[in-house]
């Protein structure tokens, strides 16, 4: 099993790079934020950038640890990310999800940093397995055995917004009002793009999805959907022949039309999964991250979506 905890030895690199470099450094990223009058936020992941980006607004200058076009599961932390950690006035993250930011977090930001599961408990990956779905043993490790996509239901990241709010409220007190406001104007839109889902799945001649990797359970739950994973909670996770060979056999007992993959791993074993059954593949974007050059924000995305489960699952 590949080991995917950041070494120690990188956090202590980190910290020694601080040592050598604050006084410089951070005087003059203190000096450029004072004169911004703007709050340094760091923030784990894309789903997290977006929600402080919308609740800071221009209060807040919003760093994501991920960059664009990169798989944020696995991802390792170099000294330089690791002092944005330290320096930063608020950082929020998803504990379990990311191993490296976990550490960092621990050791250099546990004072000042948001655990967003504290506001939106996850659930048990179990409760979200299809029958006869393999389980994801070094996610499970990482993740206590739980799901960590919860940003796919947008209920639940309206709440987590509201828990964003409260805390740079509290760091930054002069703005709270404004943070609280905007929070609200989030939930809002929210709220009404979980009504277009609920009423754009609402009659569908199929309701299983069939994905590249298990991360959809929060929105099949919330929809009514069923989901059928090909591989466990991280992407990278090869399925084995015989795990290959039952999601076929239900692809076919369901007529399922498409197979799912996603915009930031290799579309092979969907496409592997599709040939065999004579079926298409479509993206299903899971929004762990933005492409390289992207324009969308979170609401396009889940809004093509919406789209595609549409056409896929013939939804009238």
């Amino acid at each position: 099993m590949r080991n995917r905890t950041t070494p120690r030895t990188l956090l202590a690199a980190g910290a020694a790079a601080l040592a050598l470099t604050g006084l410089t450094a951070c005087g003059d990223d203190n000096a450029s934020s004072a004169s911004a009058g703007k709050l340094d936020v760091v923030a784990a992941f894309y789903p997290l950038q977006f929600v402080a980006e919308r609740v800071g607004s221009d209060a807040v200058t919003v760093t994501n640890l991920v960059k664009p076009g990169a798989e944020p599961h696995d991802l390792e932390l170099n000294p330089d990310q690791v002092a944005q950690l330290a320096d930063a006035k608020f950082v929020v993250y998803l504990k379990g999800f990311q191993p490296a930011v976990d550490e960092a977090v621990d050791q250099q930001a546990s004072d000042k940093a948001l655990d967003v599961t504290t506001a939106v408990p996850l659930i048990d990956l179990a409760e979200h397995a299809h029958e006869g779905e393999e389980g994801e043993e070094e996610h499970e490790e990482a993740a206590g055995g739980k799901d960590p996509h919860v940003w796919l239901d947008p209920t639940r990241l309206a709440t987590i917004s509201d828990a964003v709010a409260k805390r740079l409220g509290e760091t930054d007190p002069d703005h709270a009002a404004d943070y609280t406001a905007r929070a609200a104007t989030l939930r809002s839109d929210l709220e009404k793009l979980d009504k277009e889902y609920a009423d754009g799945l609402k009659t569908c001649q199929r309701r299983e999805i069939v994905t590249s990797h298990s991360a959809f359970g929060y929105l099949a739950d919330r929809y009514k959907l069923e989901q059928i994973g090909i591989t466990g909670l991280t992407p990278e996770d090869e399925p084995s022949p015989q795990r290959l060979a039952a999601v076929a056999d239900e692809a076919r007992e369901h007529k399922a039309t498409t197979i799912f993959f996603e915009t930031l791993v290799s579309p092979k074993v969907a496409d592997t999964i599709a040939k065999e059954v004579g079926a298409q593949t479509a993206v299903l974007d899971p929004l762990e991250g933005l492409q390289q050059g992207s324009t969308d924000d979170y609401f396009s995305v889940m809004r093509k979506n919406l789209t595609t489960l549409r056409t896929a699952l013939g939804c009238t």
